[in-house]
């Protein structure tokens, strides 16, 4: 398991529901407007806590991205995924990025996502939101 961090940053960060352990600050959000398997999530510039899991090809909305999961160092938890490489060239800013599902964290006032967490596309989704 990694090192579990603390970001001191009083109310500016998002946590894990689970072990509420710190994983990234608001002002590492690039974007509010993606979709996964789940409903909401969120692509973040930074994450801290997690570990990485298999390197992956996955098909999304926006094309072939090559991927890992993200779990949570505290409780082992699926947060999301980090982006290591799209085909697409218009995807390319993805590269590096994290995915973390709305429904896996808490936000920064401390409360969960309450909206609908049933699968919204079969086999996984990264969409900005038309």
């Amino acid at each position: 398991m990694g090192r579990l961090f603390l970001l001191f940053l009083e109310g500016s960060f998002y946590s894990c529901k689970y072990c509420q352990a710190h994983l990234a600050v608001t002002d590492d959000i690039i974007s509010k407007s993606f979709h996964s398997r789940h409903g909401k999530a969120y692509l973040f510039e930074n994450v801290v806590n997690v570990f990485e899991g298999e390197r992956e090809e996955r098909m999304m909305m926006t094309g072939m991205h090559t991927v890992v999961d993200i779990y949570c160092v505290g409780c082992c938890s699926l947060l999301g995924w980090k982006y290591e490489s799209a085909e697409d060239k218009s995807q390319k800013y993805k590269e590096g990025k994290f995915i973390l599902e709305r429904f896996q964290i808490l936000g920064p006032d401390g409360s969960g996502y309450s909206g609908s967490h049933e699968a919204q596309l079969e086999g996984g989704s990264d969409g900005d939101e038309a």
